[in-house]
């Protein structure tokens, strides 16, 4: 289509991404980008035990080409009492964990992380944001629930400009909300999501310690679906170099 002389070129759909640098945030970030939305990804760092998830938040990044990448430092740390803003605290084992909601929840972390993405989505004019909360194989969380993010939509209309005043309404999507992580597997994997990019695990470091709950989790998810995942294959040592 030829556009004539002063005419605007058509803008593409956008979409702020919750991007932790996991599974499911990255599965978000290759459907968003699959249903042609321009993405504008979102990494907080609230003051987590490690950093490793926040590379591989720009690793996805930068394999997608999002059109911008945005990591917020908020020292959350602190004020927010949780096995993971507490190096101290010791993590809990899927064996040994008791019942109700493990010591890994870290209070009100999706309603601070979805108010930020509300606002950047609303400064873009975007009209959607994605995010990877899941109801099945999940640590139960309360913000991770279905009636959650519903509540949290109708925050939205009431609390935005763009919804009482242009009656532009700015979707949640939650497209991993009633899958078993299997299902988010094979989804991920029909996406092409380069699984060797992302992270699950609560302790950081270069490997996957294979104990912790999101450990647990990611690995019931692959051996499902009957995948093999990427982290867990150690590379073969190359021919040694002549001297």
């Amino acid at each position: 289509m030829k556009l004539g002389k002063g005419s605007r070129r058509p803008t593409r759909r956008r979409a702020v991404v919750l991007l932790s640098g996991g599974m499911d945030s990255a599965t978000c970030l290759a459907e968003a980008v699959r249903f042609g939305y321009e993405v504008h990804a979102l990494s907080v760092v609230y003051g987590q035990r490690h950093a490793r998830e926040v590379r591989s938040a720009r690793a996805l990044a930068r394999h997608y080409r999002v059109r911008r990448h945005t990591v917020l430092s908020l020292d959350l740390g602190p004020l927010l009492r949780s096995a993971l803003t507490d190096r101290r605290a010791k993590l809990p084992r899927p064996s040994r964990r008791l019942a109700g909601i493990p010591n890994t929840y870290v209070p009100a972390r999706n309603t601070i992380l979805l108010a930020i993405a509300l606002g950047i989505a609303e400064s873009d004019r975007a009209e959607a944001i994605y995010l990877g909360i899941n109801a099945v194989d999940y640590s139960g969380y309360p913000d991770c629930r279905p009636e959650y993010l519903a509540a949290f939509g109708r925050l939205a209309r009431l609390a935005t400009r763009a919804s009482t005043e242009r009656h532009a309404r700015i979707r949640f999507h939650a497209p991993l909300l009633r899958l078993s992580k299997a299902g988010i597997v094979r989804r991920g994997g029909r996406l092409g999501v380069p699984w060797e990019l992302t992270w699950s695990c609560y302790r950081g470091g270069v490997r996957p310690c294979g104990r912790c709950d999101a450990c647990a989790l990611r690995a019931k998810g692959f051996r499902d679906a009957r995948v093999l995942d990427p982290l867990l294959v150690r590379r073969r040592p190359g021919p040694s170099r002549p001297r």
